[in-house]
């Protein structure tokens, strides 16, 4: 017989969430359908992302630099005391052999001083604090065993020294190396970005920025002849004008983040390279080159051959070239040139 029974209809709990994921997955459905695809970025976009990526990759650069100066600094420092330590070293040997062989003249000749005795036995400082002892040196032990004394004191002073400065150059090192990775990390970023443009587009900014440098060259070199009608520039001075005209010898060297010459530059590796070729010594950093002359705070004040220092936090510097423009290194992918002091926030020059 067939059977009768209704069959088991879903609880209402059920319906209602058969329901809601039903209608969830609709409305997801209609939502993807709907979105539109991400667009890419236009190559004025990429251009300034890529602009403000090797903003920070100059900053982390000058940091850099920084971080290797102080390391030179400190491997030179700690060569000397370390120097100075093996000849004091030597020095103290010498004194003691000296004193030595004066005990042992003693010795055969029917007797040693007690307190040359005592000494031989004992720390020389502790042996001078007593006193009562020193009337029964020489004047020429007496003399031997102050420089004994005061040699042992300064080796001591110079090993701690040593120490510190080892200690801090291990801490320098690891910074050198946290600047670098963060160096090549924006560079590796900017770069992803670069290769998302076309070859049209990537031709196309080439173009635009290699027009600018031609326009900035002519307006530059038109201040230095006067032969745009407004008079030539002077140069701030000779040291000024020699440094200035070793920088445009090296037009076209590429900018590497590090390089100070002769080959490669980034932007305060090219003036010290530049002061340099004109037989003077300038800090390394484009921060400590902001402190290392007079001040221009007006650009109209400025002549052929000042610094120019851009960003408020000094990272970037360069040569006045007159007419407005700078003569620089600027940053990866470019080579050192000319360009409009006004595409860089402009901070003061500096007359050195």
């Amino acid at each position: 017989m067939a059977s009768h029974r209704r069959p088991k209809q879903p609880s209402r709990a059920r319906v209602t969430v058969l329901t809601t994921a039903a209608a969830a997955a609709v409305a997801l459905g209609s939502q993807t359908a709907n979105a539109a695809p991400s667009e890419k970025p236009s190559k004025d976009e990429v251009k300034s992302k890529v602009d403000a990526l090797y903003v920070e990759a100059e900053k982390a650069t000058e940091k850099y630099n920084g971080a290797k100066e102080d390391q030179e600094k400190l491997e030179k420092e700690i060569s000397t005391l370390q120097d100075n330590v093996a000849r004091g070293q030597d020095e103290l040997n010498e004194l003691r052999e000296n004193i030595g062989l004066a005990a042992s003249a003693q010795y055969r000749s029917g007797g040693i001083d007690s307190s040359l005795q005592l000494f031989l036995s004992a720390d020389p400082d502790d042996y001078l604090d007593k006193a009562s002892t020193l009337d029964q040196l020489s004047a020429q032990q007496v003399d031997a065993l102050k420089k004994i004394q005061d040699k042992q004191r300064a080796l001591a002073q110079q090993r701690q020294e040593a120490s510190t400065k080892l200690e801090s150059l291990a801490d320098t090192r690891e910074t050198l190396s946290k600047k670098k990775n963060e160096v090549k990390a924006k560079l590796a970023e900017a770069q992803k970005l670069l290769n998302s443009l076309t070859a049209a587009e990537k031709a196309a900014l080439e173009e635009e920025e290699s027009r600018a440098t031609r326009a900035s060259e002519r307006t530059a070199l038109e201040a230095q002849t006067g032969s745009g009608g407004g008079g030539s520039v002077a140069p701030a001075s000779g040291r000024a004008s020699s440094a200035y005209a070793a920088a445009q010898s090296v037009i076209g060297s590429p900018y590497v983040y590090g390089a100070s010459g002769p080959s490669s530059f980034d932007c305060s590796g090219l003036t010290s390279w530049a002061y340099a070729q004109a037989g003077m010594s300038i800090p390394r950093t484009s921060q400590a080159q902001a402190n290392a002359g007079q001040r221009i705070y007006s650009q109209s004040d400025l002549k052929v051959g000042d610094l120019v220092i851009f960003y408020g936090d000094l990272h970037h510097v360069g040569f006045y070239a007159g007419n407005g423009q700078v003569l620089h290194a600027p940053r990866t992918g470019t080579v050192v040139r000319y360009e409009s002091i006004n595409n860089m926030p402009y901070q003061f020059g500096v007359r050195i």
